[in-house]
């Protein structure tokens, strides 16, 4: 059976419909794995943001909410520690570094936790941080270790 012209099959010439899995570089899911950075930097400034407008007392939170332990001061506190740290976690995923990956997860589940423990605060801004929180942990999970094996292939294909 002749095959049209610039037609290769699934696998290669040869390899009878078998898909070497090995071979398989997935260049589009980096562009995840930078949006999972962007989205980590997003929270990172959002949390910066209410944090100083937590420890301020500003007029932004619900008033007389009940929090699972501390006071609005004590969250401002850490919503601004974390979104420090999620500046750090963005960059080392933009970067490349291999320990990034995992150090984002990490920002990330724990925003999300913290994200869970604000809602009485400020529901609606929570609950949009906890989704972004979610797609940027699926993200880093998802692509984040291919980073090393497309700047590999990229390396070979520039030799």
């Amino acid at each position: 059976m002749s095959t049209p012209s610039g037609y290769t099959p699934v696998g290669g010439e040869g390899s009878h419909g078998q898909f070497n899995y090995a071979d398989y570089e997935d260049s589009k899911g980096q562009g995840l794995v930078t949006f999972a950075g962007v989205m980590i930097t997003i929270a990172g400034t959002l949390n910066i943001l209410y944090g100083i407008a937590a420890i301020d007392s500003a007029h932004v939170f619900v008033n007389n909410a009940k929090y699972v332990f501390g006071d609005l001061n004590t969250y401002g506190w850490i919503l601004l520690c974390l979104g420090v740290v999620q500046y750090f976690a963005a960059f080392a995923i933009w970067r490349g570094a291999s320990w990034g990956r995992w150090f984002g997860v990490a920002c990330a589940s724990g925003n999300a936790i913290l994200q869970t423990l604000w809602i009485p605060a400020y529901p609606i801004l929570a609950m949009t941080i906890l989704t972004l929180d979610i797609i940027a942990i699926w993200g880093l999970l998802a692509y984040g270790g291919h980073r090393a094996a497309d700047r590999a292939a990229k390396a070979r294909a520039a030799r």
